[in-house]
């Protein structure tokens, strides 16, 4: 009976610092093709209504300048939605836009927990309200968790690029699962050494 207590008191001193840590996770949408239909090409993610375009080929790069490399993704017939595997903490992108943005975050029971809008009605390069600069950064969070994110612009789509999206997911901090493994390790040695 002594042996359980001290087991179970290891186990809890050894299970407490499991923590979770966030992990960053960005997409620059590089490496497609222009005019690639996006849906499920990056792990854990799925996408609807997103089509990738390059500058130079179907993007006008000088209306809707990429923030890096040459690749965004534009709304292609409707409001982009994204569906997380697992709930993230938070999302964000670089959106240049001919309407008013919404970007609406949920949870797993699809209630709207965040939301974010653009500070202008149209912010290209060369037309874009007056004040205004392409590529405005958006961000929602929530730390209860995000199961999905919706951006609306036009309701027909063709409103808008993103580029160099990021989200921020939650993810065991390997330093302590090892010392969690490692004290249970320690309880088998010592368990095995004072029974026999």
């Amino acid at each position: 009976m002594r042996f359980c207590r001290s087991a179970v008191l290891l186990l809890l001193v050894v299970a407490a610092p499991v923590s979770l840590q966030a992990g960053t996770i960005l997409i620059d949408f590089e490496g497609f093709g222009d005019s690639t239909s996006l849906t499920t090409q990056y792990s854990g993610l799925s996408f609807t209504n997103a089509t990738i375009i390059t500058a130079g080929i179907s993007l006008n790069e000088f209306d809707f300048p990429p923030r890096s490399g040459v690749n965004v993704v534009f709304d292609d017939a409707g409001p982009i939605s994204i569906l997380f595997a697992s709930p993230i903490l938070s999302f964000s992108g670089f959106f240049t836009h001919t309407v008013p943005l919404t970007l609406a975050a949920f949870d797993a029971s699809t209630a709207q927990v965040a939301s974010a809008k653009s500070a202008f009605s149209s912010n290209l390069a060369l037309s874009g309200d007056p004040g205004s600069s392409p590529n405005e950064f958006l961000s929602v969070s929530f730390p209860g968790g995000i199961s999905s994110i919706t951006i609306s612009g036009d309701p027909l789509g063709g409103s808008f690029v993103l580029d160099d999206a990021a989200y921020t997911s939650a993810v065991p901090e390997p330093g302590s699962l090892l010392l969690l493994l490692s004290g249970m390790a320690g309880m088998i040695t010592f368990r095995k050494r004072y029974l026999l």
